[in-house]
């Protein structure tokens, strides 16, 4: 038994949905020709037992009505009666008193088949003789000059065929009905495992020429067509994050030579000969040290990229005060950039919380501020506008420098990336600093977008949640 389970839990699926559905087909088609045969063959058996009883009942009306005494002439005419109205395979048999026979009438069914036994009550039973079926039904009967019992059997040859035909058709029609589910089972086990076959062969392919292959997706509205485009989606996404992934590989990996590369040259410089000269000396200690610098920066900025794709909010403070946040931020920025002049309309924000760790608000808020001063040249102004509403708060940090060109806006926020690579590496910028700040915001389930018209200016919009229930 637990082979042949095995063995069928290792079948295909298309196979064990034949077996299934061939099972439960053959398993209804079973209980419903049982049903039918015993109610067909009951109908039939009260058919023969309602001919049998009449048949008698009009022996005895008969009898009775003539007040027969079974001798002589009246014997002659009762045989003569009883050979008009017997049927094929039946049996007519009058016994005395004393259960002998003084007449009997084989049409077909002989006398040997059944024995002779007197009733006092009308007696009908079903029996065997061997492999026939028969119907018997014994009566007294009694007139003024004879007591005795009347004896009919039935030979059911007709029904007996009957049945067998019927029981015949229906193990053919079962056996054809199972056939005919196996060969529709496998069509429609094709047809609804076709998705999934095409889904197995695109894992295949993928796995040996890389994430682009996607599977034809059929649109029927269906679990297993959704199955494919969700698994089509699910690839555009891991093809995506592969791409970025690679793209952070190669960018930080530029990011690390360019400033290791510097270094070597000016050490390399100082081995040669530059080390007995005071201004080379400085000069290469200078850059280099500008370059570890940058390189701590770097390494720090890849730790915040980490951590904020990676932190627990369960284990974070939250219901930050934005309002205060802000103005704690931009004072501390206005120590460090004196020559700007920074704008807040803060008064939306009167009361109002936000489910952030006042941290990470504060980090974002550097960020984005950051961003702003480092390319703002000709008008140095900042402007942070907030407000409240039911379930969210909005933030806006303006400011009036460069811009970003159209093309560009879809990339901000990718890591590494930078509109002017070799302009942003002299303001000291890595192209992490949007990254980070979007990604806590994604994970506090709030959304980030920048609006920018190239040479006016950018607008950073910050929307996060009042409650993250």
């Amino acid at each position: 038994m637990k082979t042949i389970k095995r063995r069928f839990l290792w079948l295909p699926i298309k196979w064990k949905i034949v077996l299934w559905s061939s099972g439960l087909l053959l398993f209804l088609y079973v209980i419903y020709n049982v049903v039918q045969y015993t109610v067909i063959n009951r109908w039939l058996m009260k058919q023969e037992e309602s001919a049998i009883t009449k048949n008698m009942d009009e022996i005895l009306g008969y009898f009775q009505e003539k007040n027969m005494d079974f001798t002589g002439e009246e014997l002659r005419r009762s045989r003569l009666y009883l050979d008009r109205i017997s049927q094929n395979n039946q049996l007519i048999r009058i016994l005395d008193g004393t259960g002998t026979p003084i007449l009997t009438i084989e049409n077909g069914l002989p006398a040997r088949w059944i024995a002779s036994e007197p009733v006092f009550i009308q007696q009908l039973t079903s029996m065997y003789y061997y492999e026939n079926r028969l119907l018997l039904i014994r009566s007294p009967l009694v007139t003024d000059h004879f007591t005795g019992t009347i004896e009919i059997a039935n030979h059911l040859v007709s029904t007996e065929k009957l049945t067998r035909l019927m029981l015949f058709l229906m193990l053919a029609g079962g056996f054809g009905a199972i056939l005919l589910s196996g060969a529709a089972g496998l069509v429609l086990a094709g047809w609804i495992l076709r998705p999934l076959r095409l889904l197995a062969e695109t894992m295949r392919s993928i796995k040996q020429r890389g994430l682009h292959e996607r599977v034809q997706v059929v649109d029927n509205r269906d679990e297993l067509s959704m199955l494919t485009s969700m698994f089509n989606e699910m690839m555009d996404q891991l093809e995506q994050a592969f791409l970025r992934q690679q793209q952070f590989v190669e960018d930080a990996s530029h990011e690390l030579r360019t400033p290791i590369s510097i270094i070597e040259g000016h050490l390399s410089l100082l081995q040669r000969w530059g080390k007995n000269d005071p201004l080379i000396l400085e000069e290469s200690l200078n850059a280099s040290l500008q370059e570890s610098r940058r390189l701590q920066h770097l390494v720090q900025e890849l730790l915040d990229l980490s951590r904020a794709e990676t932190f627990d909010m369960a284990y974070e403070e939250k219901a930050a005060d934005p309002k205060l946040t802000i103005q704690a931020t931009i004072k501390n920025l206005a120590i460090l950039h004196p020559d700007f002049d920074f704008e807040t309309d803060l008064g939306g924000l009167d009361g109002a919380k936000t489910a952030i760790a006042p941290h990470h608000l504060e980090q974002i808020l550097l960020i984005l501020i950051d961003n702003a001063v480092k390319y703002s040249h000709r008008e140095k102004r900042v402007t942070v506008y907030g407000a409240a509403a039911d379930t969210v708060i909005k933030l806006d940090v303006i400011d009036y420098g460069i811009g970003i060109p159209a093309e560009e806006l879809p990339n901000i926020g990718h890591r590494f990336y930078r509109v002017d690579k070799a302009r942003t590496r002299r303001q000291g910028g890595t192209g992490l600093g949007l990254a980070i700040a979007k990604r806590i915001v994604e994970r506090y389930r709030g959304s980030l977008t920048i609006d920018s018209v190239e040479g006016k200016g950018t607008k950073v919009s910050v929307v996060l949640p009042v409650t993250l229930v």
